[in-house]
């Protein structure tokens, strides 16, 4: 009794908590409420809303009551409501058939309680397939798929029948398990042996999980047994042959069932669509939006979304944001597809301003939308937004989902922010194998080799999954062919040496580094091999200056049977760089690309134009362009590249002019090219001329363009002009960086490339090869020596950069420079790389400078074995005993050019005035104003001698009294040059004057003093640098 009493006040309390199973009662009621919960259950259920009528299911205001002796729990949506009808069926108000039963359980599952729904089985006296379809369900809903394989077994032992319902819910299980295909093969042979594959519903279960395993053979088989397919069968077949990349049998499956009459449905439309989106085919798209329209399934928000994603893939944004535009509904999916669209056609404003508006008008945010956004965040411009949309992942708690978080590592890293990427990183509560592999290439990518490196270990350590994609990146990480050697061992060591991706990686490593050996043996044990493959072998071939070698790759390519393309016909051109090789090879090839038909490819017709350039016949390069029929951008470039690398400059400038005249475009590669042309002739107002045509075509932005534009600034003198149009710090690609740093220290300014440096360092950049020749010639040239050689020390063991005959020959010269001979020598026998002609002639250098004969001497027997013809090894040794008066070493030197037939390059030095480059030689008398100029010549000595000018004739090199040797250096081109600009220029302008070599000590000393009498500006630049000349001062300060 007292149990009894228990049980009705409990319930009485949780029946009132409702508002009397939501009927409505209303305030002022409650207290009848409470009076009629006193009473019996009987009296509770039969009470109607007004206190003093019986209740009946039927009159009840709540839906979900009234249609309950009909439809039992079916349409409960409030857990309390069901619950409260359930506690009434355990009292016994009323009685608990097998339908209602059915639908308990279904309810139970519905919210989540798998617990409920199960003891409500366990209970049923009378099942019937409805009970046992409806429990399976359950444990499928709530994701229990092992319980649902068990509760299957338990449905054989029953023997009862599975019906079509129970199979494909178990069918469903296995696939969404991730990890039951066993056991969904053998459902399947028993589905067979009951014969219900033939029925819609199991087949169509059966195609997405054969789908969804990448079976996709299988799939067709499965769908021609199937007795009547729906269109949800015709879809399932989309979906599996979707998902596994075969796009084209989707739309072949689309034209069958369309063929056949079968009416097409939403989500069959939406998946034809977005494989017409990985097409990227617009013309079809277009097609489907014609049947979208006929179909009248363009008010559908599904396939909307789908067409919104289709048009962005097609890269046809204007159509997306038309689509999305005329959508009257739409769902965060649709907003998530119109930003995915803008993000991937690279309109990032445009893709931020539809979050602005979908945060404004549509609440709902999700994982999806912040991944699409990150990705455009990755620039310098955008590293902002992408800092604020991170905020609100942190405030949105989604710093929890590893997609997001790898978002992130994405964004951080494109923009070079890999300390950023880290923090992220290690906050990340779990990681997935892109966490690692994303974390490993942002390294890469920043050349932080070594730490990309440790990443790979600290992942084996931990056990975690690897594949492919971790040991690619990791093998683009290794800077030495030690490391290399050490990933290629963990590769063998976990099996994955057999994987083609990875062997391909391989190849192409071993030949980046020289070791062509471990490149073909790595090729023979592939048990695949491809055409990558080969063309990676050639490549390094190529690369190596191995031309017999990547001819034979070649031929042992054709003998296997692997099909040429035009990167293998390029690679091998590349591999011909000598008059030899161009007869020996370069012509069979270029007779063997007539044969298979390769001429008219635009990527081989470039390549012969520069193969023939660079093996020294640019007539025939010339030739090949000028008979060509149609000509491109591509082929316009090869042609202006190889005139301008290989023959005069000025004829690649005509071309330029010709190219433009002939309609072409001018693209950022013809920009660059034609920049660093004029940078090496030094035409400044050609530059300036085109510097203006960049603007008028919308260039002035584009990276390349721009870096080469400031390049081309600093080599015509005009340092202002380069800070003029420098990117704002925070916006500096590295290659900005760089060119700023070279021009600093080709203009004198050291300590200012050091902390340019020092600046970029701060700002998270990472220093590579050339900002390290940049930054060690700025020391070099301003005498820090022990600046200089600290940085070359760190460049290693701090920034990961490997050391290159570049950084070895600014060292040698830094040591040479500060007379620092004798180290000089010990760093060239320690050097890591072989030593070239640059280094000794560098080496030379510095003994002419500091008048040390035997050293010069071993410096000058090297620069002759390495190349007899070197006219620069004969004048610097003959230079370096005239230094030290030993005048018959100066006349056997000449002795032994004349027996060779080696001229020396004449010094000269030309000004440009009113348009016109005006040049001179040594004592040049052939001048229209050769009488001005030596007048002029004379005052200028006068006034600088009264003001303390002293010649120094040792810088006059020959063997002659010092009146003659005085006269010498008067007749200095460089000088001639100077009066010249005097005469002809207007007081005040500053005078830029060009020499082809080094300019000697006492000119230097006169163009100082000119500089503070005349009060004019002077730049003047020999063959190593500029000097500034200012009120008697010079921007290096008198150490170059």
């Amino acid at each position: 009794m007292l149990m009894n009493t228990a049980k009705n006040s409990a319930l009485i309390c949780f029946f009132t908590s409702v508002d009397y199973l939501s009927c409505g009662v209303t305030h002022h009621r409650k207290l009848s409420a409470l009076a009629i919960a006193q009473a019996s259950p009987i009296t509770q259920i039969k009470t109607c809303s007004k206190e003093n009528e019986p209740l009946s299911f039927g009159n009840h205001p709540n839906p979900q009551v009234s249609c309950f002796p009909l439809k039992g729990f079916s349409i409960i949506t409030e857990f309390v409501v069901g619950k409260a009808l359930h506690a009434f069926l355990v009292k016994g108000v009323l009685r608990l058939g097998t339908f209602h039963t059915n639908t308990l359980i279904s309810m139970y599952s519905k919210f989540g309680c798998i617990k409920h729904a199960q003891h409500v089985f366990d209970k049923m006296l009378d099942r019937n397939e409805a009970s046992w379809n409806n429990m399976m369900s359950a444990f499928v809903r709530v994701g229990l798929y092992h319980e649902a394989m068990k509760f299957f077994c338990l449905i054989l032992d029953h023997g009862v029948r599975p019906s079509s319902y129970v199979a494909a819910s178990l069918v469903t299980a296995c696939a969404r398990s991730g990890c039951m295909a066993d056991s969904a093969l053998q459902v399947h042979s028993h589905l067979i042996k009951c014969g219900l594959v033939c029925d819609a519903f199991v087949g169509t279960s059966l195609l997405h999980f054969y789908g969804t395993c990448g079976r996709v053979s299988e799939v067709d088989k499965l769908f021609k047994e199937i007795d009547e397919p729906n269109i949800v069968s015709w879809t399932a077949l989309m979906v599996g042959y979707a998902y596994n990349g075969c796009v084209e049998e989707v739309l072949s499956v689309y034209r069958r069932f369309r063929h056949d009459g079968v009416y097409c449905n939403e989500n069959a439309m939406a998946t034809v669509i977005r494989s017409c989106g990985v097409l990227g085919d617009k013309m079809l798209g277009y097609q489907m939006l014609g049947s979208v329209i006929k179909s009248g399934l363009d008010t559908t928000v599904s396939v909307a979304n789908s067409l919104v994603s289709m048009f962005g893939n097609c890269d046809s944004i204007e159509e997306a944001s038309c689509v999305f535009d005329g959508m009257k509904e739409r769902d965060t999916i649709s907003w998530n597809s119109i930003i995915t669209a803008s993000a991937h056609n690279g309109h990032c404003e445009e893709s931020l301003e539809y979050f602005s508006q979908m945060r404004y008008t549509h609440t709902e945010t999700d994982y999806i939308t912040i991944s699409a956004l990150l990705p455009v965040c990755g620039s310098a411009q955008n590293l902002g937004w992408g800092r604020g949309l991170h905020g609100m992942v942190v405030k949105s708690g989604l710093e929890s989902n590893v997609c997001v978080c790898n978002s992130l590592l994405s964004m951080y890293s494109q923009a070079g922010k890999s300390e950023d990427a880290e923090f992220v990183f290690h906050r990340m509560p779990e990681r997935d194998l892109i966490s690692w592999n994303s974390m490993m290439a942002s390294h890469v990518e920043n050349v932080e080799y070594p730490r990309a490196l440790q990443i790979l270990v600290e992942m084996l350590q931990t056990r975690k999954a690897t594949n492919y994609v971790t040991f690619t990146t990791a093998l683009s990480a290794c800077n030495s062919l030690e490391k290399l050697k050490m990933v290629h061992a963990f590769v063998i060591l976990l099996g994955l040496h057999h994987n083609l991706i990875i062997g391909n990686a391989l190849v192409t490593m071993y030949g980046k580094f020289g070791s062509m050996a471990e490149a073909q043996w790595v090729r023979k044990i592939m048990p695949e091999k491809d055409e990558v493959t080969w063309n990676a072998l050639i490549g390094g071939y190529a690369d190596n200056k191995e031309p017999n070698a990547a001819i034979e790759a070649f031929n042992l390519m054709r003998e296997e049977g692997v099909s040429v393309n035009y990167i293998t016909i390029v690679n091998l051109l590349s591999a011909c760089f000598s008059p030899d090789n161009l007869l020996e090879h370069g012509m069979p090839i270029h007779a063997h690309i007539l044969v298979a038909g390769f001429e008219l490819d635009t990527f081989v017709q470039s390549s012969l134009i520069t193969m023939y350039a660079q093996c020294g016949d640019l007539n025939t390069s010339n030739y090949i362009f000028y008979v060509l029929a149609n000509k491109n951008s591509s082929t316009w470039n090869a042609i202006v590249s190889a005139n301008a690398h290989y023959g005069p400059g000025e004829e690649a400038l005509k071309l330029i002019v010709k190219m433009r005249n002939d309609g072409i475009h001018l693209d950022q590669f013809s920009f660059s090219v034609a920049l660093a042309i004029i940078g090496n002739l030094t035409l400044l107002d050609e530059g300036q001329q085109l510097h203006s045509l960049i603007f008028k075509q919308g260039f002035e932005s584009n990276n390349y363009v721009l870096n080469a534009t400031m390049d081309m600034y600093g080599k015509c003198g005009e340092i202002d002009d380069v800070f003029r149009i420098l990117p704002q710090p925070g916006s500096r690609s590295r290659r900005s960086w760089n060119i700023l740093i070279s021009a600093l220290a080709r203009h004198g300014f050291f300590q200012q490339a050091r902390e340019a440096f020092h600046e970029m360092l701060d700002l998270g950049l990472k220093p590579d090869h050339v900002t390290f020749v940049s930054l060690l010639s700025a020391c070099s040239h301003g005498g820090l020596v022990d600046e200089g050689l600290a940085y070359f020390s760190s460049m290693s063991t701090e920034f990961s950069v490997p050391t290159a005959i570049e950084h070895c020959v600014c060292i040698i010269d830094l040591l040479g420079r500060a007379g620092r001979l004798t180290e000089a020598e010990s760093f060239i026998n320690k050097m890591p790389v072989p030593p070239n002609h640059l280094v000794w002639r560098s080496l030379l250098a510095s003994c002419k400078i500091h008048g040390n004969l035997e050293l010069a001497r071993k410096a000058a027997n090297h620069l002759f074995e390495l190349d007899s013809s070197d006219d620069s090894a004969y004048v610097l040794y003959s230079n370096v005993c005239a230094s030290t008066r030993r005048w018959r070493d100066v006349e056997n030197v000449r002795k032994q050019m004349e027996s060779h037939n080696i001229k020396k390059k004449p010094a000269c030095s030309w000004i440009k005035l009113k348009n016109q480059v005006t040049t001179f030689g040594m004592g040049d008398q052939y001048h229209p104003q050769n009488a001005q100029i030596y007048a002029k010549l004379e005052e200028l000595k006068k006034i600088i001698t009264e003001a303390g000018y002293v010649p120094d004739t040792s810088y006059s090199l020959q063997d002659t009294d010092e009146e003659q040797k005085e006269h010498n250096l008067w007749n200095h081109s460089e000088r001639i040059a100077l009066a010249f600009g005097l005469i002809n220029s207007p007081e005040g302008l500053p005078l830029r004057i060009f020499k082809n070599i080094r300019v000697c000590g006492d000119c230097h000393s006169v163009f100082k003093m000119v500089s503070q009498i005349i009060g004019r500006k002077i730049i003047l630049r020999d063959a190593y640098r500029f000097h500034h000349f200012s009120s008697g001062m010079c921007s290096c300060s008198d150490y170059w």
